[in-house]
């Protein structure tokens, strides 16, 4: 049985892999994506090796195994089941789910993400637009065009969100921005890439560019 601390890096290992960018995952990333030291990292990384979790190799990077693949998406499956029922049935706001999902996904009763996942209807995404994984580990598709890669003159609607941080989605609360906000690109600024966009139809505003690169659209 993994600790919690093993199932947090699986799960972040698996975030990493599931990045656009396709880019290896060094333990820089990992630490920074934990906010732990590179000491600690690398410690972990071959505690995770030697159970066969991960592999781990200087020039490619970390992968996961078969094994830690299938225990990083029942971590995610539990993490994103319990944002929709904090959001959805018990009230938390967007910025607060996150943190406590942190704490409930590593309840290991062995059919509990079942049952929470029938009560909620079976969702496919969680409230950041992140996919559900069911089950058997399938998963419906991710979103990855961003509103900062999005053709001005269109309006597009609000898919997920690549930054979770409680700063960001305050942010967005104050601005009225939910997962299915319509949001119309009016501009780019060429010399530092903000964006010109109207919110629902509203007066337009002027966003920075790493707004539009945190926000994922269809």
């Amino acid at each position: 049985m993994n600790t919690f601390s093993e199932e947090n890096y699986l799960k972040s290992i698996f975030r990493l892999s599931q990045m656009p960018d396709g880019k290896k995952i060094s333990t820089s990333a990992i630490a920074e994506s934990l906010g732990n030291n590179p000491a600690s990292v690398v410690d972990m990384i071959r505690k995770l090796t030697d159970k066969q979790l991960i592999e781990y190799d200087k020039k490619k990077g970390v992968k996961l195994t078969p094994q830690g693949q299938q225990d990083a998406i029942q971590i995610v499956r539990k993490h994103r089941l319990w944002e929709v029922f904090l959001l959805e049935k018990l009230g938390y706001r967007w910025d607060e789910i996150h943190d406590i999902a942190e704490e409930l996904e590593h309840i290991k009763h062995h059919d509990l993400a079942d049952r929470l996942e029938k009560f909620l209807e079976y969702p496919e995404y969680d409230p950041h637009g992140d996919p559900i994984p069911k089950a058997n580990g399938k998963m419906a598709k991710s979103f990855s065009v961003t509103l900062a890669d999005a053709k001005p003159g269109s309006t597009y609607r609000v898919a997920a969100v690549r930054d979770t941080s409680s700063d960001f989605l305050l942010y967005l609360h104050k601005l009225e921005i939910n997962i299915g906000t319509h949001i119309k690109l009016i501009e780019k600024i060429a010399f530092d890439g903000s964006l010109v966009i109207s919110i629902n139809a509203a007066e337009p505003s002027t966003v920075s560019a790493k707004f539009g690169e945190n926000i994922l659209i269809s």
